[in-house]
């Protein structure tokens, strides 16, 4: 086994009680082998970015250690998802059951046809930089700064605390 490295993720849904259904998935992650679950944000709504005809979404950010590599992990969330029931949406950025999300590995930075890490555009929405300030304002985000400078920058524009 190798060493516990912390990793940030990120977590939404806008369908069948979004509340249950992020329930449900801090229940998987603090289930999933070799990943321990350490702190969840508080949730926040907020409207959805893109397609604009759905529902609210409903976010917050999971602080985990694990000893997967950034792949391992990643193929864990889409497993867990799946697991969940969620089924891809037919538009891009449409509504979906569960959103799980790798934001953060560690201080790593990967660009493969399988993962980007820091999660592409997570510097600039509100919806991640909040929740994950609320657990860790000091995180460094590789290549764009600390989360609380981040979160300075933007605006929370139809973003409510719940």
């Amino acid at each position: 086994m190798g060493p516990w490295i912390p990793a940030y993720l990120g977590l939404g849904s806008n369908l069948e009680d979004p509340s249950l259904q992020l329930d449900r998935a801090e229940a998987g992650l603090a289930a999933l082998p070799s990943v321990r679950l350490i702190a969840v944000s508080p949730r926040y709504g907020s409207d959805p970015v893109g397609f604009a005809d759905q529902p609210r979404f409903l976010n917050a950010v999971a602080a985990v250690l694990t000893t997967l590599s950034p792949e391992a992990l990643h193929r864990e969330l889409r497993g867990l998802e799946t697991v969940l029931g969620k089924v891809p949406p037919s538009e891009r950025f449409g509504p979906r059951l569960i959103d799980l999300d790798l934001l953060v590995y560690g201080d790593a930075v990967i660009d493969s046809p399988e993962l980007t890490v820091p999660h592409p555009r997570m510097h600039e929405r509100a919806f991640v930089l909040y929740p994950l300030a609320d657990i860790a304002p000091e995180l460094w985000i590789p290549g764009h700064g600390r989360v609380g400078a981040l979160k300075a920058k933007v605006a929370a524009v139809g973003l409510t605390r719940q």
